[in-house]
């Protein structure tokens, strides 16, 4: 067989060696116009063309792929990334069912050290560390020996897995956050592998993946299902995708940052409409965009709600590899081959885009955005006036704004947070309440310290996460905002939890050298790890007074963070307002204390002469930022950090682990267990079945989103999870969170659709509730599954539009099917998750357009029959689908079937992808 139909392997030679290429120049040549493709197009033509064997990859794919057009497709395309991303929440789990497969095989008497990743799997443990000590120079130590304490049986987990497994490798806790390290260090631009140079690309276990695109390497984020069906060899497929320009032009006003300019364009994405589209961005304004801002960018694609946001490799690019340690021959190696095979970013004008967006950056302005939702722009000038609508529409009373003689007495209250343990309660504190100009306020009296706190005070303060602490000159103006504020008396409020969580050690480095990392220590914000915290609900306990305050009064407080997500208690349960932000503007609004302050023309605060200290008064100028950016940064740093990036501390080194090639399952662990999904797995594929008299466990509306689904964050004792826990005689204090907990499946499928925020029809009350309908009697919905499945009644879903938006969570389809859910019917769908249902065999299906459970009048009480199904499959087809009350009217309606391949047919066939995996391997 010929595995080149189009006779383009080429040969290119280089100062390093020569070396094999699939040339998209000489299919220019042939007569195809490869340079009206968009790069990102080009790239997944390129991987087609090279991966080609005619029967996963087939000459209609590679056909489908040379005549893309502008307009949408139904036709499927394949993905075979060069390399998977995985960090620990989503990476676990994974690891999990690549262990069990291998278990499986040896109780079917094969040989389980053959199963092993493929490609290279790089995983980041870094969303465990949690921000318990806060604001004192012992706060990093205590975290990372907490979170030891916490996650020692995962952490020896993934060791076994990086001795045990081939192609795989850990980065320890407390070296960054995965997607600044796969910016910073394990990105390539282009690959050399077996005497073939090639785009890098890649798929991650978390849906911020496509951060690196800003450095021109195509990569999104999946669901851990995908990416285990990726590290063993199956290629990726999902439909054509449309590609949308976003063309920028201009420059970034002098004061404002590159997070102005992200949230700015995530509202403008949003309206426009990308949801599971590729962006490309050109334009002359990326000529003043360095890699850590376009990175800023395309971090947020989920936000976007696009699949990629991709930056074509250009002389910035080759900058910024220098300036990160790149070899100078991996440089060398980027520039020839892309400039050889037309991904060199010029003759932008020639590309054929399904629409484009275009953005003047002149016309940035100081931006947040919140507080639910990331494309909920608002202006820093609107901020105070729509706080006023916020608060009202929460508090359902009107809100009078407090007078400057109010606002100036409450900006003077000071004094240093107390420093108390975070796991002590206060000895000597008083709590008094009032409702004062439409705010609630609670007035705390804490060891003879005295403040007040209202509707809107800020109770988090959090420079974290990859999309900001990636970006020198962001962090590097949050130092400077610091070191003013001091010089101008000011300090943080009492009543604000303060974090730093740099996403690589390099930052405290440049931070160290332009010695403004004393300056953020002196308000407090100490490091306190090297990890997701905040961005994935890892914000720690508020302090107990706040905590009390908070919880006993229903206070509307908020946090301010410059992090990516600020979805319903994603941050913390108790902060009902969340706002993204620059970290240079964290540090404005943790000095003012609350988010209703006009920061143009109210003070941020008082120096200790009663002086009103402005905003102006502690930006920091473009110049300065600038000049101390030439002064620290170099690639000196990137070498001593990344150079050591695989040893961990000391505690990592000394972390048992076990060995061998199964994994000795301990029936007693309540972190790892074998997952049950592929244990006594039959050879044979039953014939897909309808789906009769099924009942709705859950009824819910627009943009429900994977933290919805997807147990996260902490949990209750008399949760389900929580009681499972302690009828295993764990206390309390030692549940750790859901996201620990990832490689347990009977922990994950008590927390599934157990938010704390959900709102299901079925139910009077908001969190993880619904009628269990046989008996009209409410319960948690894990308890109405079992009962539900006790009588072997199958469970369906309704839900309205972008349903499963947010991250990529696995656990979101697979505690879905273990629920005994069959199928989902939404409005529409997000793309990983609609993916990953498929993947665990669960049926996704879409009401018509312009239908909805409203529209079609159905309550959820109904029974439920879909058919069609067992007739056999067909992609994208119409099922009928017949609802009958407890009255036995009817009510009839047709969906259409979201299996939108022959190949996701075949997954659903089998009970999902791992199954058709498994099922392959044990034939060969």
């Amino acid at each position: 067989m010929n595995q080149d139909p189009f006779n383009i392997k080429s040969i290119l030679k280089t100062e390093s060696g020569t070396y094999d290429y699939w040339s998209l120049e000489k299919l220019e040549k042939a007569g195809h116009s490869i340079k009206k493709l968009p790069f990102s197009i080009r790239i997944l033509l390129e991987n087609a063309l090279r991966n080609f064997d005619d029967f996963s990859i087939t000459k209609d794919h590679l056909n489908t792929l040379l005549n893309w057009k502008p307009e949408p497709s139904d036709l499927d395309i394949p993905f075979k990334p060069a390399r998977v991303l995985m960090q620990d929440f989503t990476g676990v789990p994974a690891v999990v069912d690549i262990a069990s497969l291998r278990s499986e095989a040896k109780r079917k008497g094969k040989n389980p050290g053959l199963i092993n990743p493929l490609i290279p799997v790089d995983l980041v443990i870094d969303h465990s560390v949690q921000v318990d000590y806060f604001g004192t120079n012992y706060s990093y130590q205590r975290n990372v020996e907490v979170e030891y304490e916490r996650n020692a049986e995962r952490y020896q987990f993934l060791k076994w897995a990086q001795k045990s497994f081939d192609n795989f490798s850990v980065v320890p806790p407390g070296m960054g956050i995965c997607h600044q390290v796969n910016l910073e260090y394990l990105a390539q631009g282009v690959i050399l592998r077996d005497g073939k140079v090639f785009p890098d690309t890649l798929v991650g276990t978390d849906s911020h993946t496509p951060m690196v695109n800003g450095i021109g390497v195509v990569g999104w984020g999946v669901g851990g299902i995908e990416a285990e069906a990726a590290l063993l060899g199956q290629p990726i497929f999902f439909i054509m995708p449309e590609v949308v320009g976003l063309k920028l032009t201009g420059k970034l006003p002098a004061g404002t940052t590159a997070t102005d300019m992200v949230l700015t364009i995530t509202e403008l994405l949003r309206k426009h409409g990308v949801v599971g589209k590729f962006v490309e961005v050109f334009g002359p304004g990326l000529d003043h965009l360095t890699v850590p801002d376009r990175a800023t960018i395309s971090n947020m694609s989920p936000e976007f709600g696009c699949t990629i946001s991709y930056f074509p490799i250009d002389s910035r690019t080759l900058d910024y590899m220098a300036k990160t340690n790149r070899s100078k021959e991996q440089i060398q190696l980027v520039e020839d081959y892309c400039k050889a095979n037309l991904l060199w970013r010029k003759e932008e004008d020639l590309i054929e885009y399904s629409s484009v967006v275009e953005l003047d950056l002149g016309s940035v302005e100081a931006t947040v955005s919140g507080p639910k939702r990331p494309q909920d722009k608002i202006l820093v000038r609107n901020f105070k006036p729509k706080f006023k609508e916020l608060i009202e529409s929460i508090h359902g009373r009107e809100y009078i704004p407090i007078d400057k003689r109010d606002l100036g007495r409450m900006l003077a209250e000071g004094g240093s947070q107390a420093s108390k343990d975070v796991k002590d309660s206060p000895q000597d504190v008083s709590i008094k309440t009032e409702v004062k100009n439409g705010l609630k306020s609670v007035t705390i009296d804490l060891n003879y310290e005295k403040f007040t706190i209202y509707d809107g005070s800020i109770v988090i303060a959090a420079i974290t996460s990859c999309t900001n602490t990636s970006n020198p000159a962001v962090m590097l103006g949050a130092g400077l905002v610091a070191k003013k504020a001091i010089e101008k008396g000011l300090d943080v409020k009492p009543w604000v939890k303060t974090s730093l969580a740099p996403g690589s050690k390099v930052v405290t480095d440049y931070l160290e050298k332009a010695g403004l990392l004393e300056e953020l220590e002196a308000l407090k914000f100490h490091t306190v790890g090297y990890g997701c915290t905040s961005c994935i609900g890892n914000s720690g306990p508020l302090p107990n007074h706040i905590a009390k305050a908070v919880e006993d009064n229903d206070l509307v407080v908020a946090s301010v963070l410059s992090g990516n997500r600020n979805f319903e208690a994603r941050v913390h349960p108790q902060v009902k307002m969340n706002y993204l932000m620059s970290p240079m503007l964290v540090v404005v609004y943790a000095l003012a204390g609350r988010v209703d302050v006009d920061l143009y023309n109210e003070p941020i605060g008082y120096d200790p002469n009663q002086e009103p200290v402005f905003l102006k008064d502690i930006w920091p100028t473009t110049a300065e930022i600038d000049e101390i950016s030439r002064r620290v940064l170099s690639p000196d740093d990137y070498a001593k950090n990344y150079g050591e990036i695989f040893e961990g501390n000391e505690i990592w080194r000394n972390l048992e682990s076990g060995e061998g090639e199964i994994y000795p399952w301990d029936e007693n662990s309540t972190y790892i267990k074998e997952a049950p999904f592929f244990k006594g797995i039959s050879m044979d594929v039953e014939k897909a079945q309808d789906i009769k008299d099924a009942n709705v466990l859950l009824k819910l509306g627009d943009s429900i989103t994977t933290d919805h689904i997807s147990p996260a964050g902490s949990f209750k004792a008399d949760s389900p999870a929580g009681k499972y826990l302690v009828g295993r005689g764990v206390q309390r204090p030692d549940f750790n969170s859901y996201g620990s907990r990832r490689g347990n499946d009977e922990v994950m499928v008590r927390g599934t659709f157990a938010n704390v925020r959900i709102k299901n029809q079925l139910s009077t009350q908001e969190g993880g509730y619904t009628t269990y309908i046989p008996e009209e009697k409410e319960m948690s919905v894990f308890e109405a599954a079992e009962k539900y499945q006790t009588s072997n009644t199958p469970l369906i879903v309704l839900a309205g539009k972008e349903y499963g938006s947010g991250s990529s969570r696995d656990w979101a389809a697979k505690g879905t099917n273990l629920l005994g859910i069959k199928a989902v019917v939404a409005e529409s769908y997000e793309r990983i998750h609609r993916s990953n249902l498929v993947g665990m065999g669960v049926l996704p299906l879409q009401f018509q357009k312009g239908e909805s459970a409203e529209s079609l009048g159905l309550s959820g009480f109904e029974s439920f029959s879909i058919t069609g199904i067992s007739e056999g499959l067909k992609p994208s087809q119409t099922f009928d689908v017949k609802a009958v009350d407890k009255e036995g009217k009817e009510i009839a309606f047709k969906v259409k079937s979201r299996l939108d391949s022959e190949v996701e047919i075949a997954y659903y066939q089998h009970g999902g992808i791992l199954n058709y995996v498994l099922r392959d391997f044990l034939k060969d």
